[in-house]
């Protein structure tokens, strides 16, 4: 065999080698949280598993109801007011019932998106969902 073709082998032996080692390594890796965590969301998890709370998968694919939350995002994310956690809350809109779910920082935030969403036109009822994060 050439000097090349041995050189090229001998390089994408090294780099799989390589790349197997970084991939075992994370395989390794475990994460462990506390039970008081904020990270830490299993109860959250199982609660949206039961198919009784709604999710985004719920909204409904009328033209009415998209045009609804997409008003109420597009007034969440401009108010620069509003928490990360607020601007990414879940809106989700069945009907002109609006569902607002997630976290935010404070009750001042939390009433801000429930007067947003009962202010949006075409809105008949909001179900505030919202949870205020523990300090």
């Amino acid at each position: 065999m050439s000097t090349r073709i041995l050189l090229a082998m001998f390089t994408l032996t090294g780099s799989l080698i390589m790349m197997m080692g970084t991939v075992r390594a994370e395989q390794n890796t475990a994460i462990y949280l506390a039970a008081d965590s904020a990270l830490e969301n299993t109860e959250i998890n199982v609660r949206d598993k039961d198919n009784t709370t709604l999710t985004p998968e719920d909204q409904k694919e009328t033209e009415g109801d998209i045009k609804i939350t997409a008003a109420i995002r597009q007034a969440v994310v401009k108010n620069e007011s509003l928490s990360v956690n607020a601007q990414n809350i879940k809106i989700i809109t069945r009907n002109g019932v609006v569902t607002l779910r997630g976290p935010v920082e404070s009750e001042a935030e939390n009433m801000k998106l429930q007067d947003i969403a009962r202010q949006t036109p075409g809105v008949m009822q909001v179900n505030n969902q919202l949870e205020i994060k523990a300090p």
